[in-house]
């Protein structure tokens, strides 16, 4: 091994171990490996560079734009409630969610897609008495197995592209992964309907917010001097009954109570009291109470349309996490504030201002509408909401119209993808689907920065010769040439990375090797890196695999182990199923 392949061997290892322990963020760690790797004359400073000027990136970042105008113009809202209004069963629910997000995202930005349908499926389950758990992870995966239907389906498609053609093949077409994904889907869908009812939990998350999705909030409400419940007995049994809030304690200065009856409140006393939002607002209204923070606005100011509340959940990688809600209050108080907290099956009994805020946890955020643009622009919160202004019809068929014809024109390559996804920015904006605020405000930052950080690594790995360093340490070490078995462990490997980092990381890692194996077999590299593509983009056995998973996580009550019950056995399917068809779609 040379000097230049141990380097990069060094680094990449590092940046694995980085990206797996989750300390720090995965683009910050992708960028420190680009810079030791500039420094060591590995890459030269353009090579480093090439990774924001690459086709991959900037149709990813065209992407997230189209994307946010059908979401903002209320057409996949539109799609989404004529038909998930007929799941009237877990079955048929499960049926039409996966029938219209599995598609969907197959156009749409996954994360995208879910935060359009995830409040949509939650409406649908309470008006049919159907239990959330029983069809959010059926969401998660339908929009994954969708996603991997079209070249731009997923960020990771359009990267292992990318890798293609800096390996000296062509680029893959719009429907290059169609077959293959049609017919994943058609399984998939088959195991959502069938088998994953079986193991799936029947009665979380069954309490739900009517207006924002989720229920039992934890809030802090303060007693005043003219709030009705001053100078009186608590009376926890009646309270809780007329308003559907729990009081779980009272604290008063730095001392904790339980709630006796005998209890007389006193000004300055804060109840930590949980229930859904729209419970929490009437109960703080009809007693008089104020919600901390302090400025909170009256429930007519809500629906004015000048101030929303949006649930917003935490994603694997927001630097918000192991933060306390007091310090996120400070740090967000430009531009929202934390309302309320909510944490699957975790009950919490400390002052709303010393909780350390945790993966997977909802926050109740009030937000004014101009600042919405500000917290997507972060990628720190995942919003989810109804729409964040009242969509016209004609906007959404602007926008349908905008996003079908960048998808027909680059599918028939009259155009490049990226010219034809630029154009209909343009078009967007031009016709006021999209303000330009908004339009800069919905590319998610870190996920472009981590693509272009993480592109020429792929390359330090051809250059430097660690590539086919490894493919041959594999080779000798397996003493096999079969293609069918380096194929299956290639798509075996992928898949158990990316449960635990970033499917574009393992891409990156992965596909350079992938294609130097084929290479080294004297076959085709096209098998080996769909196998790459597949496997990383369908991450179903942990939450923290992929961020649809996060999304889905705490609004569906799930713990860590429904994930691997359900996951793990459609992982092994489209592995079998993957391994038997890649070589008949695409031959060696």
């Amino acid at each position: 091994m040379t000097l230049d392949a141990f380097i990069v061997l060094l680094v990449l290892v590092s940046a694995t171990v980085g990206f797996i322990q989750d300390r720090y963020p995965p683009e910050g760690i992708a960028f420190a490996a680009l810079i030791v790797l500039t420094l060591s004359g590995i890459l030269s400073v353009k090579e480093a560079l090439g990774g924001f000027s690459n086709e991959a990136t900037v149709t990813v970042a065209c992407m997230f734009v189209l994307s946010a105008g059908l979401m903002r113009s209320g057409a996949l809202g539109w799609v989404g409630r004529a038909l998930v209004r007929f799941g009237t069963t877990p079955l048929r629910l499960t049926f039409m969610t996966s029938m219209t997000a599995g598609p969907v995202s197959a156009f749409v930005n996954n994360t995208a897609a879910v935060a359009v349908f995830l409040p949509l499926v939650l409406e649908a389950s309470e008006r049919h008495k159907i239990s959330p758990s029983k069809v959010l992870i059926p969401l998660s995966y339908a929009t994954q197995i969708g996603g991997v239907c079209t070249l731009i389906g997923t960020s990771t498609n359009l990267l292992v592209s990318s890798i293609a053609v800096s390996s000296d093949m062509p680029a893959l077409q719009m429907f290059t992964p169609t077959p293959l994904g049609l017919i994943l889907f058609g399984i998939g869908l088959l195991y959502l309907l069938l088998i994953a009812p079986l193991l799936l939990p029947a009665s979380r998350g069954a309490e739900l917010m009517a207006q924002y999705g989720l229920s039992d909030y934890l809030a802090e409400l303060r007693v005043d001097l003219g709030s009705r419940i001053a100078g009186q007995h608590l009376r926890t049994s009646v309270i809780e009954a007329q308003h559907g809030v729990r009081i779980i304690e009272v604290l008063r200065r730095d001392e904790k109570m339980l709630v006796p009856a005998d209890l007389v409140l006193q000004p300055d006393d804060i109840l930590l009291v949980q229930g859904s939002a729209q419970n929490l607002f009437a109960f703080r209204e009809h007693l008089g109470l104020t919600m901390t923070p302090h400025f909170v606005p009256k429930l007519e100011m809500l629906e004015s349309g000048n101030i929303e509340v949006v649930e917003a959940l935490i994603p694997p990688e927001s630097r918000f996490a192991g933060e306390t809600i007091g310090k996120l209050r400070m740090q967000l108080h430009q531009n929202a504030l934390v309302l309320a907290l909510h944490r699957r099956g975790t009950p919490i009994r400390d002052q709303l201002s010393s909780i350390t805020v945790a993966v997977g946890d909802a926050l109740l955020l009030l937000v004014s509408r101009a600042d919405l643009p500000d917290l997507r622009r972060e990628g720190d919160l995942i919003l989810v909401e109804r729409s964040a202004r009242p969509a016209a019809v004609r906007q959404g068929r602007a926008a349908l119209g905008i996003a079908v014809a960048v998808l027909v024109a680059a599918s028939m390559n009259w155009v490049p993808i990226t010219v034809g996804a630029l154009a209909g920015i343009l078009l967007m904006v031009m016709t006021r689907v999209l303000t330009l605020e908004e339009t800069y405000a919905a590319i998610n930052w870190r996920v472009i920065a981590m693509l272009a950080a993480m592109i020429p690594l792929g390359m330090a790995m051809e250059k430097s010769g660690l590539a086919a360093y490894l493919v041959g340490f594999l080779v000798s070490a397996s003493g096999s040439s079969s293609p069918l078995l380096a194929l299956a462990l290639v798509y075996l490997a992928t898949a158990l990375l990316t449960e635990v980092m970033s499917n574009n990381g393992t891409a990156v890692l992965l596909g350079p090797i992938a294609i130097s194996l084929a290479r080294a077999m004297d076959v085709d590299p096209l098998p080996f890196l769909m196998a790459v593509m597949f496997a990383a983009s369908t991450s179903f056995s942990t939450p923290i695999g992929y961020q649809t998973n996060m999304m889905v996580y705490s609004a569906g009550g799930y713990r860590f182990s429904d994930f691997l019950r359900v996951g793990i056995p459609l992982n092994l399917l489209f592995f079998v199923v993957s391994v038997a068809l890649i070589p008949r779609i695409w031959p060696f």
